[in-house]
């Protein structure tokens, strides 16, 4: 650690590659210019090199100020986060609550939803985080995960939301053509949803087999999350697995279609996952989950 400058050196040179200039960085930090210039000679001297190039009118940062810039820009912005997340476990950030699910739910199910939340409760600020490893969990700074599965989590308390089913969906140009062809779901060009980090949800091969339908080739066009995936088959490029709570509203409005009496219930549901520490925020926005399904837990209720 001895190697490393103090952090109102990094700061300093932080404000300065933002800013584009000195006399921009010490108005920003309210400090005088040659305060600035001096931070940024004792930086140079410790890390040995030229990080600005005063030759050039204005100054440019050099390849070795480019590279120092990205790192403590990087640096910063996870400190500010993790300072953040210290803040919301200590309450100390007002009235919010964090909810983890994937992305597909949150673009199409929960987001279109929130404005209700918001009329009731316009106090209460709803963060969303769509993990990439697509297996939203409970971790520090969450308080509700919603999932897809069969419920099997044992942090947090579960509870079923919705069950869900399961259906090709396709542009209605494209689901006409194929049908006025003849070609049904042994022939479709598919639309494949595939990463390492979403093995939980079914795939093609699962549907077919549920449905028995024979085919030879899989092949098609592979997108690793379901956003991509669906506005490729907006697109007319294939048929892709449609999950009724996520496919409903393009349903409903026509820009997709469902594959005629092709509906499947795979046994799977969406759940709502809480943390057993939550605040009265959170319990708050869990009632509020759960009352917008109802009791008849329908994912299309309030659209």
């Amino acid at each position: 650690m001895d190697r490393f400058p103090p952090l109102r050196l990094l700061t300093t040179f932080e404000a300065i590659a933002r800013h584009g200039s000195m006399r921009l960085a010490a108005a920003r930090l309210n400090v005088t210019q040659p305060a600035v210039s001096q931070a940024l000679k004792t930086l140079e001297a410790h890390v040995g090199t030229a990080l600005l190039d005063r030759a050039t009118r204005p100054a440019q940062l050099t390849d070795a100020g480019e590279l120092l810039a990205r790192a403590v820009r990087d640096g910063l912005g996870q400190i500010s986060a993790a300072l953040e997340d210290i803040r919301a476990l200590s309450g100390q950030d007002g009235a919010q609550v964090t909810v983890s699910c994937t992305l597909g739910m949150a673009t199409y199910w929960l987001m279109p939803r929130l404005p209700d939340f918001y009329a009731s409760h316009p106090d209460i600020t709803v963060n969303v985080q769509a993990p990439s490893t697509d297996l939203p969990h409970l971790s520090p700074g969450v308080d509700i995960a919603i999932r897809y599965g069969t419920g099997s989590w044992h942090e947090g308390t579960t509870t079923k939301l919705f069950d869900e089913r399961v259906c090709p969906v396709a542009a209605p140009a494209l689901l006409d053509q194929l049908q006025a062809q003849g070609i049904g779901l042994d022939r479709a060009p598919l639309i494949h949803v595939r990463s390492p980090h979403n093995q939980h949800w079914a795939g093609w091969e699962d549907y077919l087999k549920a449905r028995d339908i024979p085919r030879t080739r899989l092949s098609g066009q592979t997108f690793n999350n379901y956003v991509q995936a669906a506005q490729a088959v907006l697109d007319g490029r294939g048929v892709m697995l449609g999950w009724h709570s996520i496919a409903h509203g393009a349903v409903r409005d026509g820009a997709l279609r469902e594959w005629p009496d092709a509906q499947v219930d795979l046994g799977t549901a969406y759940y709502v996952t809480a943390s057993t520490s939550r605040a009265g925020t959170a319990q708050t926005f869990l009632d509020w989950l759960l009352g917008i399904v109802g009791p008849t837990a329908d994912p299309d209720r309030n659209t």
